[in-house]
């Protein structure tokens, strides 16, 4: 997904929607309004086609975000906390803070958005059965969107990660074998297998049909394929940080540097000497931030002289904290669900330590080669 902005919250939950969300919004109410309802409705007049089909994909956003908000209140029942949903082009996404450290837990947030989505399925039934005889915009509008959130339900319950289906997988067998790893790595590779499964079958609807729901079909399965593998290694790499603290992780061989120091004499002096690409920014004995290589060259090379490494780091009190007794998981967690790339790691107001998001995963994939 690509930047988005805040509509408001439902239930405390903040509601954001992507900008790709509009161009889906363009995209589905042109399909609906001037190719499908047209020609499921031709005595239907024109306006007509567009009111019934722009209310069809609001709808049909709002039933996406109500699939959502079942995962959401499942998962705060349970003690996990919701940052956020987020609606896009595809659909929508919970941003979940961690993962369920029980299986049952896992099962229950998984099979909410379903069964919210078949409710809908059926409540737009039965509205479009008892209004059939009386009112046809009424009818058309209900019948499409029972049979889409049929859809919805049934698409996100294939058994691949990391579909709600695949999550479901996942919590079946680590309810089985006790091995959460174990069972990350079936339902992901169930869920890469069912990526290219939907990528050869797009490829033949395309080229054999001419349809042009096989680039769709395409689309959606190398988006299914990345992220089950994403999903692999974020797991991976979170089983490896196990038993590791926040404290075990501080950066410790970063270079330190005074807040006086001016950029040009930096450039010239440590930064050239030395493979680094962060520094530690010091105010006497005391942390105060980060610098990295990145933050210099957005200055322009002629105000180096005049700027000193205080003017551009980032100081340490606009970092997230953790504690030092914080699982490495944890942190993880925090940066593959945010957009830092910096926490401190503070105590009693005293700020003891950095960690990065490259450090952290570096940290983890040497532990991932040293366990085999």
């Amino acid at each position: 997904m690509g930047r988005s902005f805040r509509i408001g919250r439902i239930f405390g939950f903040p509601v954001r929607v992507d900008f790709s969300w509009f161009l889906g919004f363009i995209l589905f109410s042109v399909l609906l309004s001037a190719s499908f309802l047209p020609e499921a409705y031709p005595e239907w007049d024109t306006l007509h086609h567009w009111i019934v089909g722009i209310t069809i994909i609001l709808l049909l956003f709002g039933s996406v975000l109500a699939h959502e908000l079942s995962h959401s209140i499942v998962s705060r029942k349970k003690g996990i906390p919701v940052t956020s949903i987020t609606l896009f082009i595809f659909g929508g996404m919970a941003q979940i803070d961690k993962e369920a450290a029980q299986p049952k837990t896992e099962l229950l947030i998984s099979v909410a958005g379903p069964a919210s989505s078949l409710l809908l399925a059926g409540i737009f039934y039965g509205i479009a059965y008892l209004c059939k005889d009386w009112n046809v915009y009424l009818f058309a509008l209900t019948g499409y969107l029972s049979y889409v959130n049929l859809i919805l339900a049934a698409f996100n319950m294939i058994p691949g990660f990391p579909l709600d289906g695949g999550r479901v997988l996942r919590a079946l067998i680590w309810m089985a074998t006790g091995n959460y790893s174990r069972a990350t790595k079936i339902s992901t590779t169930a869920g890469s297998a069912i990526s290219i499964i939907m990528i050869a079958a797009g490829v033949l609807i395309f080229f054999l049909w001419g349809y042009f729901s096989g680039i769709w079909l395409i689309f959606i399965g190398f988006i299914l394929n990345s992220a089950a593998r994403a999903g692999y290694q974020q797991t991976a790499l979170r089983e490896s940080l196990k038993g590791y603290t926040a404290q075990d992780v501080i950066i410790r061989d970063a270079p330190r540097l005074p807040r006086y120091v001016n950029l040009m004499d930096l450039v010239e002096g440590a930064f050239a000497k030395s493979p680094h690409n962060l520094y530690l920014v010091t105010d006497g004995d005391a942390l105060a931030g980060i610098l990295t290589v990145w933050q210099i060259r957005k200055v322009p090379q002629r105000q180096w002289n005049l700027t000193t490494a205080a003017h551009i780091m980032v100081p340490v009190e606009q970092l997230p904290a953790v504690r030092p007794t914080e699982d490495a998981s944890s942190v993880l967690e925090k940066f593959a669900r945010g957009r830092d790339d910096a926490v401190a790691v503070s105590s009693d107001g005293k700020v003891t330590g950095i960690i990065t998001r490259q450090s952290l995963f570096d940290f983890a994939r040497r532990l991932q080669v040293l366990k085999g």
